[in-house]
C-alpha cells in the first residue's frame, strides 16, 4: 500500500472527496465501530454534493463519535494506492460528547493506542503517525 500525503494549499476544495478525523477525547483516540462490521475506524466519510469540505467534517465526527463540542484543525490531503480520490485528514479535540445519533454507528470507544483489529489496518496507523509528526512539529508533505 502506497500513501501520498500533500499539503493543505495543495489541491482546490473540489478535489477533496472525503474526510478523516484523528478525534481526541479525554486525551485518548476517539474511534467508532460501524454496525455492520466488528473493527474500529477513525471517524470519517464522504463530502456530499454541494457540501463544504469543514462542514462534511464537523457532520461526520457529531454523527460518528456524538461529538457536540470540538475544534477541528485542518492537517493535510492524502490519497492511497495511487488513486485520484483525495481526503483531507483534520485533527479534532472533542470536549463534549453527546448521545450517539442512531445511524451507521455501534458503538464509540476511546482508545490509548489504535488497536489491532481496524477497517482500514494500512491506512489509518499511517495517519496517526503523521498526526504525531505534526503534534510534534516535524511533519513533511508533497507540496
Amino acid at each position: 500500500m502506497s500513501i501520498d500525503f500533500y499539503s493543505l494549499d495543495s489541491m482546490e476544495e473540489s478535489d477533496i472527496a472525503f474526510v478523516v478525523m484523528v478525534a481526541k477525547y479525554q486525551d485518548k483516540l476517539l474511534l467508532a465501530r460501524h454496525r455492520e462490521r466488528s473493527t474500529w475506524e477513525i471517524p470519517g466519510g464522504h463530502v456530499e454534493q454541494g457540501e463544504k469540505v469543514y462542514d462534511a467534517a464537523c457532520r461526520e465526527l457529531f454523527e460518528e463519535t456524538g461529538a457536540e463540542v470540538f475544534k477541528l484543525t485542518p492537517i493535510f490531503i492524502y490519497s492511497a494506492n495511487g488513486r485520484k480520490s483525495f481526503g483531507q485528514v483534520y485533527y479534532a479535540e472533542v470536549s463534549k460528547r453527546g448521545k450517539l445519533p442512531e445511524m451507521e454507528i455501534a458503538e464509540v470507544k476511546l482508545f490509548d493506542e489504535l488497536p489491532e483489529n481496524l477497517t482500514y489496518p494500512l491506512i489509518q496507523p499511517e495517519l496517526l503517525i503523521k498526526i504525531r509528526e505534526w503534534e510534534e512539529g516535524r511533519l513533511t508533505l508533497k507540496p
